[in-house]
């Protein structure tokens, strides 16, 4: 039982899930400052309001209200997040972690495979090889000996 815990927690998967939330967490603060900071004076001079939380905000009948500027804000602290974990985080460690790709030995074609047996074949029976492009004829070689 603890076993297939321990697989799962230790599955790759779930370990850049639990990193992803920890930092997504530590740039929470700078995200608010960032949109405190920047967003919301740029959108109080466009719709003439403190924060998001104040700005597109319709009031309904009977007291309550749609506060579309709180909405807005939150969908951009987390693209920010997204952003930032991203690029800062994910992008790095996948260029890190992407393999190199190795060379795959080539396997010898048909054809050198029946001229090493051949080759193997003669050597065994004291026939000197073949002459090959790596190997030319000599004099010697051209008409081996025959063996009675």
């Amino acid at each position: 039982m603890f076993k297939g815990f321990k697989e799962f927690l230790l599955r790759g998967n779930v370990v850049d899930l639990a990193v992803a939330v920890v930092i997504g967490a530590a740039f929470n603060s700078v995200v608010e400052r960032v949109v405190d900071s920047l967003i919301n004076p740029i959108i109080g001079m466009v719709f003439k309001a403190d924060s998001l939380d104040g700005a597109l905000k319709f009031a309904l009948p009977g007291g309550g209200a749609i506060a579309l500027g709180a909405v807005i804000g939150a969908i951009i602290n987390f693209v920010i997040v997204a952003a930032v974990v991203y690029f800062v985080f994910v992008l790095p460690m996948n260029k890190l972690r992407r393999p190199v790709p190795e060379e795959e030995p080539v396997a010898p074609t048909e054809q050198e495979l029946l001229t090493e047996i051949r080759d193997l074949l003669r050597a065994g029976a004291g026939i000197p090889p073949a002459p090959t492009p790596e190997n030319p004829p000599t004099p010697s070689s051209e008409h081996p000996p025959h063996k009675h």
